[in-house]
């Protein structure tokens, strides 16, 4: 073959191969084009909808575990040293949640629903019966405590009544009481000056069969971009508590799902009702979880950075307790409850060195949200808890903290595990209680939740989806939905006064 034939063929394989690949890349965008406007019209909450059948009733099993801090230096809680606590768990409950009330508005491009959440006990899952005992701080005592601080008659009475029946500041009760709910002697007797009081006190109680009230989502019918955008929470489309409007807002989703093809340079808003405002999260990093390729995103610590942007979170005004910490009594009805990431992690050294066993530690305790960015579907995520410092008079000015959360969660897109963390402080934990996101479909996951209070108990809740869904092919990538939970501790503190 002559020099001039090899090159003439050459440039025709070359011409050949290089037409190939332009066609296959071609091709690959306009089938991608077609994938992606396929799945923007199928995630939509329509009857009928696979999207909108597990967001309804979401099908795998789910189980919540609590784990409790044993106070073993409670002698030395009293003279004001940092507690010493030893962990007992799990006690698993089996969580039920359906979407409930389920109304269509304004032609199906809106519908509205609660979530209620029931809790059934499985000792096979727990570590032992509800009846095995906890030692923790005596919660209902130092609720009464603060509420009638400044009323010198009242709080003499309060400590006489504690001395005759030998009650201190640290109490005894069963995982079932401590949890959802036992008759308090003190809080019983009090019902005699203030008849709005409740004789019973739970962590969780009232929380089981309850829901956080009535939401209105788009459904994502005139755009993807609005699948599960909140429009309205409890009649309102915008907060009160806070002292600007931009901080008023209720942007985003409830965290339980995001739209469809989602990219890097977006910003995921959400907004939470335990959190009593909005956050938003952007991308971090690729990620994989399983296997399953996706994206990380996670809220920057400006978030809740002691900054200008949010001196509209401070309240009163001007009141800023410092950074990776966030204020909410204005939304709990006046209770002083705080919140932070797990561990205080990015706030501010303070709060870390004022509690024994704080190692914060971005690999375990940054906000996290890892998604698949085709089928919008969350495999981790981490959210930031609640955080309340106690000044106790008779513990010399000492300051307890005391809950922290880890979530685990999964969707379907061909992943089988996922985490998310929190963390917060309580000292007072009459406020407690748990709000939890999530909608769709995945084959499997695990969701662990986790309240620590410190020095004087922790509870760490654990959810689990069984591995029971098996993958059905691409039509997966189509039908495909989300199913995220967070939970959220939200806790009140006490101020004590001197008993004597």
């Amino acid at each position: 073959m002559s020099v001039k034939s090899c090159c003439i063929y050459s440039t025709g394989v070359i011409s050949i191969l290089t037409l190939i690949a332009g066609i296959v890349l071609v091709l690959s965008q306009v089938f991608q084009n077609i994938l992606n406007a396929k799945i923007k019209k199928e995630i939509v909450l329509r009857n009928g909808t696979h999207a909108f059948d597990v967001w309804e009733n979401p099908p795998p099993p789910v189980y919540m575990q609590f784990y409790f801090f044993n106070v073993t230096n409670p002698a030395e809680v009293l003279k004001g040293e940092r507690p010493a606590v030893l962990e007992v768990g799990p006690y698993t409950y089996r969580e039920f949640r359906p979407m409930e009330r389920v109304n269509f508005l304004e032609n199906g491009t809106k519908v509205s629903a609660v979530n209620t959440k029931t809790y059934v006990f499985q000792s096979d899952m727990s570590k032992g019966p509800e009846s095995d005992l906890i030692r923790t701080v005596n919660i209902p005592a130092m609720t009464v405590m603060e509420k009638f601080k400044d009323t010198s008659v009242i709080a003499n009475l309060i400590s006489s009544y504690m001395k005759s029946v030998n009650e201190g500041l640290f109490t005894t009760h069963t995982v079932g009481e401590l949890l959802w709910g036992y008759e308090d002697g003190l809080l019983k007797a009090m019902k005699v000056v203030d008849p709005t009081l409740d004789d019973v006190f739970g962590l969780f109680y009232k929380q089981n069969a309850t829901d956080d009230g009535e939401y209105v989502f788009l459904t994502g019918q005139q755009s993807y971009k609005d699948f599960a955008v909140i429009d309205q929470w409890k009649g309102q489309s915008s907060l009160k508590w806070w002292t600007t409007d931009e901080c008023n807002m209720i942007n985003g989703t409830n965290g339980a799902s995001f739209h469809p093809i989602i990219t890097k340079n977006e910003t995921l808003y959400m907004f939470s009702s335990d959190l009593c405002r909005s956050i938003y999260a952007i991308y971090e990093e690729e990620s994989s979880v399983m296997g399953v390729p996706g994206y990380r995103f996670s809220p920057p610590s400006k978030v809740f950075a002691n900054t200008t942007e949010n001196a509209g979170f401070c309240t009163p005004p001007g009141n800023c307790l410092g950074s990776g910490v966030l204020q909410v009594s204005a939304c709990k009805q006046d209770a002083p409850i705080v919140m932070s990431s797990p561990h205080f992690y990015q706030a501010d050294e303070k709060f870390v060195k004022d509690i024994f066993g704080m190692k914060p530690n971005k690999e375990q305790h940054e906000t996290i949200i890892d998604i698949n960015p085709v089928c919008k579907l969350s495999k981790n995520i981490n959210i930031c808890i609640c955080w309340s410092q106690i000044p106790l008079k008779m513990l010399s000015q000492s300051s307890l903290r005391s809950c922290w959360i880890l979530t685990r969660t999964g969707t379907r897109c061909h992943t089988r595990r996922s985490r998310a963390s929190q963390t917060c402080s309580m000292g007072d934990m009459s406020g407690v209680y748990a709000g939890h996101w999530r909608t769709g479909t995945f084959s499997a996951s695990r969701n662990r939740v986790q309240i620590l209070t410190t020095g004087l108990c922790i509870i760490r809740l654990k959810h689990e989806v069984a591995d029971e869904w098996h993958d059905n092919g691409p039509q997966d990538l189509v039908t495909v939905s989300l199913y995220i939970e967070i939970a959220i501790v939200l806790v009140v503190r006490s101020l004590c006064l001197p008993i004597p």
